[in-house]
């Protein structure tokens, strides 16, 4: 009895330890993972994802890799500017492990290693920008922390491949003294323009001025030149035709001022003073030649008409 109760343990412990000797040597390793073999602590190969075999007791598991693209969170932390306003900065950083073996081992922890550098580096870049440059430029400053992360954690294995600054944010006395600024500088825009609107309005005016003024100037010489053309046909005329036919210019130019003088309705006395017995003499003689059916040089009885005698004094002629 005894004997057989010894078989049955030392059986039953064979099978045990073949159990565990295949679940020792057996390993299944999921997908977007890569584990890492070492051998009495020394690092051997790695294990793909599927269906491995290690020698049992002797190989074990080191590292257990993700190889997928990681996001890893930045926490948050105040940041000085290069003009010593202090900001609340945040970020996250996207990597992912290109050679499972350097990340396993040429790094202790690999995203502890990753979260301090991105901080460090962010307090770098942030530091030598000014708080407008800052807030305006978040993507200089994921381009600048893409390219040192990557050029840094490079000998680690790890490929970072995208950096994003979520937040900056400045303090809330900070926050409300930009807003004033804001204010103040759009109501100084704002006085400027309505001065640049003033002072266009008033260059208009005085160009609207002087170009009235050029144009009055420019009608009053043409209508000079015209009377003086006009003086020297006449001048050319009387030389050509005589006294008379000067004579006969004017005292047509009398009477037609003279008509529309007495045609005026509002008139009821038209006083016209004579003061010189040529200037009778010269409307006496018109009105002889325009009787005579012409003017100078025209058809008529001909010869000269006399010139009339002195004209004692101002004759008043009426109308009723």
């Amino acid at each position: 009895m005894f004997d057989i109760d010894l078989v049955t343990i030392v059986f039953v412990a064979l099978v045990i330890l073949a159990v565990v000797t295949v679940a020792k040597g057996v390993r299944t390793v999921p997908q977007g993972e890569v584990w890492s073999v070492e051998r009495f602590g020394a690092f051997t190969r790695l294990l793909q994802p599927g269906l491995n075999i290690i020698i049992p007791f002797v190989d074990a598991i080191g590292r257990k890799l993700n190889v997928q693209e990681v996001v890893l969170d930045i926490p948050e932390q105040a940041v000085i500017t290069r003009d010593n306003a202090t900001v609340a900065t945040d970020g996250i950083v996207y990597y992912r492990v290109m050679d499972p073996a350097k990340a396993a081992y040429a790094v202790q922890d690999l995203e502890q290693a990753l979260t301090s550098l991105a901080m460090t580096n962010i307090r770098s870049v942030v530091g030598e920008l000014d708080l407008d440059a800052t807030l305006s430029g978040r993507d200089r400053i994921n381009t600048t922390l893409l390219t040192v992360l990557d050029g840094a954690t490079e000998p680690w294995g790890v490929k970072v491949s995208r950096v994003e600054i979520r937040k900056i944010e400045p303090p809330e006395n900070l926050i409300r003294a930009m807003n004033l600024q804001m204010t103040a500088e759009r109501e100084r825009r704002a006085t400027v323009a309505r001065a640049e609107g003033e002072k266009q309005a008033l260059v208009l005016q005085a160009e609207g001025r002087r170009d009235a003024a050029m144009r009055d100037a420019e009608a009053r010489e043409r209508l000079a030149q015209a009377e003086a053309n006009a003086t020297r046909m006449v001048a050319e005329a009387a030389s050509g035709a005589g006294g008379e036919a000067l004579r006969y210019f004017v005292a047509e130019k009398y009477v037609k001022a003279f008509e529309a003088l007495a045609a005026n309705p509002s008139s009821r006395l038209v006083v016209v003073p004579m003061e010189s017995s040529a200037l009778a003499g010269t409307v006496t003689q018109a009105m002889e030649l325009l009787r005579m059916g012409g003017g100078p040089g025209g058809g008529g009885s001909g010869g000269s008409v006399p010139n009339a005698g002195p004209n004692p004094g101002p004759s008043p002629w009426t109308r009723g």
